[in-house]
């Protein structure tokens, strides 16, 4: 039955599917939700705790007993994977599945700024894109690091929690290493990464100030460092890294900061005009001399005013790039106020 269901999900188009009790399953399509009331699979009349058990593992179900959700990647006979999360809700298990692409899609593809290409081509530095939940930061992390592969002779040394992407040994040699099975944390997987002789890291997610000091110095010792914060925009992004630090360390951080930090991408998906499908928003921010000062000096609060000015640099505001998508008719002016972190000024660029 789940077969079916993913393959339902990907025949339509889908980027979620989620399992609920008393609900046939429910789809996610250019952001919106509908349900599958006529696609053959009636979990309101099936035990949908039975379908999501059989994605688990004995240990996974443990792990669901003594009340964590778990993360696991699921692949079907034809080897298509899925992001998997499980979790409790009213004494029924449910569970949230994201539909990875089979291929790792190009910068091309995915309309990726060309700012993107150069950042994935320096030899070190720190490397955050960022952005909300399901707004295609893993996907936008994978084609970086598969160009890498494909263009650089290095070595690739990815954590992951779960791996989504898999990738093969190209001009790079790569591995790929998963929170939970194959080291027990991201910190500990990144200390152990800077005896492994590595060119690239790939930090599937900055969570604590153990991962972020880490990463800061994995960076610091002339590695690439890529990885993703759930924040939005420049400004927060590098707000939020330093309010991890205790209070006496703040100040040696926005000194490290402004060292190694190389760039900061905040992405958005929109649905596009008609609804046909779906298509990303960035705002890029490039580590010159300029942010670094911003950052040392704890004037964090002047960069969208910076971004504004580097567009020679190759730099762009999410408001810069909304009204560009507005303008060359791929999205609504509604739907583009509607993802605005400042509806005045995305007006103003629209011209009123």
């Amino acid at each position: 039955m789940i077969n079916g269901i993913i393959q339902y999900a990907r025949s339509n188009g889908c980027s979620d599917i989620h399992l609920t009790h008393g609900l046939p399953p429910v789809f996610r399509r250019n952001g919106s939700i509908f349900i599958g009331y006529d696609i053959g699979y009636d979990l309101a009349s099936t035990d949908s705790d039975t379908v999501i058990d059989s994605l688990l593992t004995d240990a996974q179900r443990t792990a669901l007993s003594q009340g964590q959700d778990i993360d696991f990647c699921y692949a079907t006979p034809f080897l298509e994977r899925q992001r998997v999360n499980v979790y409790h809700q009213q004494g029924h298990l449910c569970a949230a599945i994201r539909i990875l692409n089979t291929v790792i899609p190009s910068f091309e593809q995915l309309q990726l700024p060309s700012a993107i290409r150069s950042l994935a081509e320096l030899p070190s530095g720190l490397v955050l894109v960022t952005g909300p939940t399901g707004s295609g930061k893993s996907t936008t992390l994978a084609s970086m690091i598969d160009y890498i592969n494909a263009n650089r002779s290095c070595h690739i040394i990815t954590m992951e929690d779960p791996i989504e992407y898999l990738h093969t040994h190209n001009n790079a040699i790569i591995h790929q290493r998963e929170v939970g099975k194959d080291v027990s944390d991201f910190a500990t997987a990144l200390r152990s990464a800077l005896r492994e002789d590595p060119d690239v890291i790939l930090v599937g997610e900055m969570r604590d100030f153990e991962t972020v000091s880490a990463a800061i110095t994995a960076a610091e010792t002339g590695h690439l460092v890529l990885s993703t914060l759930h924040t939005t925009g420049a400004a927060n992004t590098i707000d939020r890294i330093i309010d991890v630090f205790p209070a006496g360390g703040k100040e040696q951080v926005r000194s490290q900061l402004s060292t190694v930090l190389r760039g900061v991408v905040t992405q958005q998906l929109l649905p596009t005009f008609g609804g046909t499908g779906r298509c990303g928003a960035f705002e890029v921010l490039l580590g010159t001399d300029a942010v670094a000062n911003l950052i040392r000096e704890n004037k964090c609060f002047q960069i969208p005013s910076l971004l504004q000015t580097g567009l020679s640099d190759g730099m762009c505001s999410m408001n810069y790039d909304l009204a560009r998508l507005v303008s060359n008719g791929k999205v609504s002016t509604e739907t583009a106020l509607a993802h605005s972190p400042n509806k005045a000024e995305l007006l103003r660029f629209l011209g009123g």
